[in-house]
């Protein structure tokens, strides 16, 4: 980011550092935006299909996932509005653009990630609470109320990171590894108030969708996406639960061995 310095601000309960936003920044508004734009109007107009500019943090901003019939063109705010209307209005997402006011750029971004979210509750939870869940979960108050930084860590990279798995909170964890893990590392049951239950979501085809898992007194360690978005949060275990509802998906319990 260029220009002014920006402070540090505070993000769903959370403390974000100055170049934390200045990245986000980059991200939620660049310069050069990702716009959908079908084929023969891309060739009318010129412009070049280039899917393989987007990063993992461009993809969940845009929502531009898999492959595209349509091209994918890069264009500043001037060359957006040269796009005929239909196809601006059929974009994924609405494109920000910066104003030139820092300021009022870092607020817009911030309503951005706390629209529809829940706020972290980590920093209700005392030292005496974290230091009793050191030995079960060692990864658990290192992730809880953090940003990971980037798009990739996901619900599966948290619950294994929690429970001390070397590594697991950097990546995007597969279904596969997941559930290997916890068929070596948990047993079938568990209750929601006592801490080690991981809560695990699947749709009706038997496939995982989605997990958190709970560190005692009602409260659960929930990372809702891979996106850079998504912090880590400590929600109470309904909350949670609330967070992770969807039409089709079972909810099942597992306890840490």
């Amino acid at each position: 980011m260029r220009g002014d310095r920006v402070a540090a601000v505070e993000v769903l309960g959370i403390a974000v550092e100055r170049r934390d936003l200045e990245e986000w920044l980059d991200w939620y508004m660049p310069d050069v935006q990702p716009f959908l734009v079908p084929r023969d109007v891309a060739t009318r107009l010129g412009l070049e299909d280039e899917p393989g500019r987007l990063t993992m943090e461009l993809r969940d901003t845009y929502w531009i996932y898999g492959d595209q019939q349509d091209a994918v063109c890069w264009l500043d705010r001037a060359a957006s509005r040269t796009l005929p209307p239909a196809v601006r209005r059929e974009q994924h997402v609405v494109h920000r653009w910066r104003s030139g006011d820092v300021e009022s750029d870092v607020l817009r971004l911030v309503r951005y990630l706390e629209e529809g979210r829940r706020r972290s509750r980590h920093t209700e939870v005392g030292d005496e609470s974290w230091s009793e869940l050191a030995s079960l979960l060692p990864g658990a108050r290192r992730a809880g109320g953090t940003f990971p930084g980037r798009s990739g860590p996901n619900c599966f990279a948290t619950v294994m990171a929690a429970a001390g798995v070397p590594g697991a909170g950097e990546v995007w964890m597969l279904r596969e590894p997941f559930e290997d893990w916890l068929d070596g590392s948990t047993i079938r049951g568990g209750t929601d108030d006592a801490p080690g239950t991981v809560l695990v979501w699947r749709s009706p085809d038997g496939l995982v969708q989605h997990a958190a898992i709970t560190i005692g007194h009602d409260l659960a360690l929930h990372k809702p996406s891979q996106g850079w978005q998504s912090p880590t949060k400590v929600l109470t275990t309904a909350e949670a639960k609330l967070s992770s509802r969807a039409k089709g998906r079972r909810l099942s319990r597992h306890t840490l061995v």
